[in-house]
């Protein structure tokens, strides 16, 4: 039944920049003095991902002050609010990403934007990075939290849904991005839904989970089906 009452239903609190910290990584404010220089290694350097731009709307950048520009802008957005992901090993900013379509009046929030550096990618800092994001949206008392890319990034539609969310559906020719179409693919985590996803994720975070080089005892799928 997707037609009922909520009697006790209170807004969900706004989200606001905030710190907030893991085992592996912190997520502090997104700023343009302490992070451009790190994002930029991290993002456009020598040891970049050359895909990371494809399916995002903006970059790559080939000049600093563009980069720069786009770091003091999204530093400067309340919807997107954006994190930067900072390596607790390095205390170096290694990605960032956001919250964004905030609709605390229907309980409902987004994890967006994400652009984390080849260093981040495929580790535990990735994905203690958007546990802590998506912790905290629920947290604040949201009803729903969303995942939304394009339906050819193969990369985003497999992490969705190794992170526990669900496909809701296709948005056809959503989009024109960089001049191209974009069928946009939805993804959704409910309320009702994350303790236990939540459960999994604490299990596969832990320290025992990891072997001496650091590779995964247990996949978060595999443990998320226990």
């Amino acid at each position: 039944m997707s037609d009922y009452a909520l009697p006790d239903w209170q807004a969900a609190s706004p989200a606001r920049h905030l710190t907030l910290t893991g085992q592996h990584v912190r997520l502090e404010p997104l700023d343009t003095a302490r992070h451009s220089e790190q994002l930029w290694r991290a993002l456009q350097g020598p040891d970049a991902d050359p895909t990371l731009w494809a399916y995002l709307p903006y970059g790559p950048f080939t000049e600093r002050q563009a980069f720069d520009t786009w770091i003091a802008s999204n530093a400067a957005s309340a919807d997107p609010l954006f994190f930067a992901v900072i390596d607790l090993g390095s205390d170096q900013a290694q990605g960032l990403f956001s919250y964004l379509r905030m609709a605390p009046e229907h309980g409902s929030i987004e994890i967006g934007h994400i652009a984390f550096g080849r260093v981040m990618q495929r580790t535990a800092k990735a994905s203690e990075a958007v546990f802590l994001l998506a912790d905290h949206a629920f947290a604040l008392g949201n009803r729903r939290l969303e995942w939304k890319c394009n339906a050819a990034n193969q990369r985003s539609m497999r992490a969705a849904a190794r992170f526990g969310f669900r496909y809701e559906g296709l948005f056809r020719q959503h989009l024109v991005v960089k001049g191209r179409n974009r069928d946009t693919a939805w993804f959704a985590i409910l309320d009702g839904e994350w303790p236990a996803l939540r459960q999994a994720f604490q299990r596969w975070l832990a320290v025992d989970n990891f072997d001496d080089q650091g590779r995964q005892r247990h996949a978060l799928e595999h443990l998320r089906a226990q």
